[in-house]
């Protein structure tokens, strides 16, 4: 057997939040997440595109024509049945990931990030399959007491304190 590997990069504009995951039962889980997204974060501006395994195609929904395009485009690009791709804006992973782990469909996710991001998926004659995400840029450094202040003021302007 011939596995193939290939890296699919996310096309996103930088201010998207992009949340990719898998799940199962695509036609009940694709709504499930989206009505969520809705009821989680009042105003925000989201897509949710989950590929279905038979019929083959993309299921996707959203509150706005741009990230609707994007995500499904998304979607489609990275093949694997049953993964889902997320676009947000005015809203943060970080206050939507609670309620999408508790959908009964989703299974796993595996990344949530505003970065750039690559997909890197195996692809075999039965189909593909996501073995992970490259989020952002390889780290070089580690941070400083400068730094870490910096960090933790950019985490208070955002809203979130420390304990």
């Amino acid at each position: 057997m011939v596995v193939q590997l290939k890296a699919v990069k996310i096309q996103k504009e930088k201010e998207d939040q992009v949340i990719i995951g898998q799940g199962n039962f695509s036609i009940y889980t694709t709504d499930n997440i989206f009505r969520d997204l809705l009821t989680t974060v009042p105003g925000i501006k989201c897509a949710v595109a989950m590929n279905e395994a038979d019929p083959k195609l993309v299921r996707f929904n959203d509150n706005d024509e741009r990230l609707g395009d994007l995500t499904a485009k998304n979607a489609l690009a990275i093949g694997a049945s049953h993964v889902f791709v997320i676009m947000m804006r005015d809203a943060y992973p970080i206050n939507v990931l609670p309620t999408i782990r508790n959908v009964p469909g989703v299974c796993n996710i595996y990344v949530a990030s505003a970065n750039p991001l690559e997909v890197i998926i195996a692809e075999t004659s039965l189909g593909r399959a996501v073995l992970g995400v490259v989020d952002g840029q390889s780290v070089d450094s580690i941070e400083d007491e400068e730094k870490r202040e910096a960090r933790r003021e950019l985490v208070k302007k955002i809203g979130y304190i420390l304990g």
